[in-house]
């Protein structure tokens, strides 16, 4: 079948499959580069013409087919270099299933590539003869041993000549894409020629490449961002394609730029962090050095992007040429190929700011980038023509009104047909309908974001939301928060999730420390953590751990594995500098004197403080030394419904009723203690110590004095927890807005 956008000219000929777009290719490019590999030193390598890769895919396909049957599975298992692009054609031109994943290495615990190979079953693997020889050097996984290998690279030229054509159609599997979660199962998508050369096009349309185009890639290509964008798409628009060790940028991030200057590349991109990295790692003497005019496509994905992380880049870049109308934030993942949505291209990427509380109730309230509530969201671009995207109540299975979020679905020819041999899990992905009218089918991302405009807008993944006390956080928030708490801490390295508890669920964060950070204050660090996510999200953490350079797991593209990071660090297997915890049982960790006990007299200021300060000290479980009575409430890392449970807590054991709002009215140990002290009556009127930015919206005082007068203490309780709900539901109307 013919794809849309693919043209009708030499360039983009209608193809059926890939092993019909590169063979294309060689009769229309004959001896154009079409890809090299960069050495750590800038230098190329190798290079491969399309003449060269055509030739070299079909000896590796001839040796192929005399050893499996078609439809059988082949491992991908290489080291970085160009090697890998042949054999996963080899694997194409032969009939066979190429599974690309990551290798083993020396630096990890374990491989999660043994489970797919389990999976997978495949009947070869495929590598060069010396990554086989170090593999077996140094680790030999027991799926691994009992499976034959072929060494690509001693795999004579002239075996091209015994290569049958295997006259793939498009709706074959081309190849099982294994996606890089934590789960025990591996999931491989099952990706069909048809689904690559819809995606390739709409790709080719989204950022305009054409023969000329030059692109620069470091994402492995095991991943699919790698695979498709940096291999399958330059072949399908004819251009070249400059291939780098992703431990090279990793090393010096400068090399990438560098390589983009050099080559006077047009198309660049990675995750937000490899810009990040940049804007951190790359000295001024080596900017100078650079001329970033030529980059026309900046794409950013796979994870959420941050709007701060834009403009430092390009704030700093600046100088070099680069322009911020060519980042090109898109939004994509395996199930659907690739991409889903980006673009329009030539525009400076367009960013809205939301109302944090709205954003905890799955409410898009605009506000000014200005608000100290207010979280910036950058645009991942429009939906691309031949597909849909729904945003969708994903519990009610029905579309969410505008302005709401809900998870996101696609339907469209570039969406797979599947996990492999995982019927239960692709009927739930991949065959969604909506509740009432049954349309569908549509697969079910598993994000969750919302539409404004014709742009797309990722919020974070369902299942990593953490729920606390009925409010919805998003794990990317709290760990750009703790990570830029303190000096010293690792950019990208946090996870955050939730783990259940007797009172609920509570907020866990665990940090890495640079590796060269010896001298880091590590109680400081702690304290700052908890200060700077209270303070910006309204929330406490129950759990801080730092913990060594390399101990977070993430996947093969670089996401970090919240679930997998949660399991490792409560089974204890997770070696850890530094923790603080909140106690998990008041009633057992705190001093005697401390608990909530009914006082037979009238406190004095000095009393309440002392007492306070015990309680807060406890929660914190810090030395009672250190708390300071004139620090606001919100700086020792509580949020504000924890602050009022401390007020209801002296409130029960002065024995007398305290006003609900006094959290609000008095945010610090002094100015709570000078007035819980008085008499009530001997206060003429609450002397107000306000914060710039107060914990929550202050209530009605007169009304609240009248109806807690006769109160006992569980009616107290109820009535707070009324006020705050109230409260909450009064936030929700639009018109606040």
């Amino acid at each position: 079948m013919r794809h849309p956008f693919d043209g009708s000219s030499s360039e983009y000929p209608g193809c059926v499959s890939l092993v019909d777009l590169l063979r294309r290719r060689a009769e229309t490019c004959g001896d154009k580069q079409a890809f090299c590999f960069v050495s750590a030193d800038g230098s190329d390598e190798a290079s491969l013409s399309y003449l060269e890769l055509d030739a070299r895919a079909r000896a590796i396909a001839a040796e192929l087919q005399a050893l499996a049957p078609r439809g059988s599975r082949a491992l991908l298992l290489y080291p970085p270099g160009l090697e890998f692009v042949p054999a996963f054609f080899g694997c194409l031109y032969a009939g066979i299933l190429a599974v690309p994943i990551a290798p083993p290495s020396r630096g990890r615990q374990a491989w999660l590539g043994e489970s797919i190979v389990e999976a997978a079953d495949p009947a070869v693997i495929l590598s060069t003869a010396r990554h086989r020889d170090e593999i077996m050097a140094f680790r030999t996984p027991q799926a691994l041993l009992k499976r034959r290998w072929v060494a690509t690279d001693q795999i004579a030229s002239e075996q091209k000549h015994a290569w049958r054509d295997p006259l793939v159609d498009g709706s074959q599997i081309a190849f099982l894409q294994y996606t890089s979660g934590s789960t025990s199962q591996p999931k491989g998508v099952m990706l069909s020629h048809d689904n690559l050369l819809h995606n390739a096009a709409l790709i080719r349309q989204a950022f305009g490449n054409r023969r000329e185009s030059r692109a620069v890639f470091w994402l492995p290509l095991y991943h699919d961002m790698g695979l498709i964008g940096g291999v399958i798409q330059p072949i399908y628009c004819a251009g070249s394609c400059a291939l780098m060790a992703p431990a090279s940028f990793l090393q010096r991030p400068a090399l990438w730029l560098e390589t983009i200057s050099r080559r006077q590349a047009t198309v660049a991109g990675g995750p937000d962090f490899a810009f990040d990295l940049c804007t951190r790692r790359i000295r001024p003497e080596d900017r100078e050095k650079l001329d970033l005019r030529s980059w026309e496509i900046a794409f950013v994905g796979a994870e959420r992007v941050r709007p701060q992380t834009l403009q430092r880049f390009a704030e700093t870049f600046a100088p070099c040429g680069f322009r911020p109308e060519a980042f090109f934030p898109c939004y994509g993942l395996a199930e659907a190929t690739l991409m889903v949505s980006g673009g329009p291209r030539r525009v400076t990427p367009k960013v809205v700011y939301i109302d944090a509380e709205g954003l905890s109730r799955g409410l898009v309230w605009e506000v000014s980038p200005t608000d100290s509530a207010a979280r910036g969201f950058v645009a991942c671009g429009q939906n691309l023509p031949g597909q849909r995207i729904l945003i969708v109540d994903p519990d009610a299975r029905q579309p969410c009104d505008d302005g709401e979020i809900g998870e996101i679905w696609v339907q469209g020819p570039s969406v797979a047909s599947g996990y492999y041999q995982r019927p239960e899990a692709t009927a739930e992905a991949f065959s969604a309908r909506l509740a009432g009218t049954g349309e569908g089918p549509f697969l079910r991302t598993g994000d969750l974001g919302f539409l404004k405009d014709g742009q797309l807008y990722i919020v974070g993944r369902r299942k990593d939301v953490i729920i606390i006390r009925g409010r919805n956080y998003y794990p990317e928030d709290i760990e750009a928060t703790t990570e830029r708490a303190y000096e010293g801490l690792r950019i990208g390295y946090c996870a955050a999730f939730s783990v259940d508890g007797e009172q609920g669920e509570r907020l866990y964060v665990v940090q890495e420390v640079e590796p060269r950070r010896r001298d880091l204050d590590m109680d400081q660090a702690l304290h700052a953590i908890r200060q700077a996510v209270a303070a910006t999200h309204e929330v406490e953490v129950s759990c801080v751990a730092l913990v060594r350079a390399g101990t977070i797991p993430k996947t093969s593209s670089g996401k970090t594995r919240r679930s997998a990071c949660r399991e490792l660090f409560l089974a204890g297997r997770i070696e850890v500098l530094a923790e603080w915890r909140a106690p998990s049982d008041e009633s057992e960790s705190e001093p005697p004197d401390c608990r909530i006990v009914v006082h037979p007299r009238a406190a004095t200021v000095q009393e309440v403080e002392a007492w306070l300060t015990k309680r807060i000290a406890a929660r914190l479980r810090v030395d009672p030394a250190r708390i300071e009575v004139t620090t606001p409430f919100v700086e020792f890392g509580m949020g504000s419904l924890d602050a009022v449970e401390i007020a209801g807590e002296l409130s029960r054991w002065l024995g007398r009723s305290l006003s609900p709002t006094a959290i609000y009215n008095y945010p610090t140990i002094a100015a709570l203690a000078q007035w819980a002290a008085r008499s009530q009556t001997e206060v003429p009127g609450p002397h107000v110590h306000q914060r710039s930015t107060p914990l929550l919206e202050p209530l009605d005082e007169d009304r609240l004095k009248r109806e807690v007068a006769t109160m006992t203490d569980e009616e107290m309780e109820a009535f707070i927890s009324r006020e705050l709900a109230s409260l909450e539901l009064e936030r929700a109307k639009p018109t606040r807005r």
